[in-house]
């Protein structure tokens, strides 16, 4: 079982987006995923909820979680979304970075294109890694 963790600073938007898009994705025998934050927020974004919810994911019970090194132990692999300079970090994990607009005070059309995006993303790492 592999595990990947989408992270970003709040883990109140593009990385749940991800968690979620990836858990739904990819075959559960075969690989999972969490997401965390170097700072996590206190919600998820509500347009990010309202964004999900529209293809039918429902985020409303996910909570920011704060990126620690119990959660990051045994990971296959660190994906950032995009946050420079900010970005979690852990040593001796791989890690892959996608350069994503922060959803948070967007409208539901401009974050739509963001779930998009990380939806396409997340079905190419599945695939590319056989994890579908």
């Amino acid at each position: 079982m592999q595990v990947v963790i989408f992270a970003c600073i709040h883990n109140a938007g593009r990385s749940q987006m991800a968690a979620a898009w990836f858990n739904q994705l990819a075959d559960v025998r075969r690989a999972r995923a969490v997401s965390a934050g170097t700072q996590p927020g206190a919600h998820v974004h509500p347009e990010v909820l309202a964004a999900m919810a529209e293809v039918g994911v429902d985020l409303s019970h996910a909570q920011p979680q704060k990126l620690t090194d119990d959660l990051a132990r045994g990971a296959a692999l660190l994906v950032t979304m995009g946050c420079g300079e900010q970005c979690p970090y852990v040593p001796g994990l791989a890690r892959d970075d996608w350069p994503l607009p922060d959803p948070k005070g967007r409208s539901v059309a401009e974050v739509r294109v963001i779930r998009d995006e990380v939806r396409r993303r997340v079905a190419a790492l599945i695939a590319a890694q056989g994890w579908a």
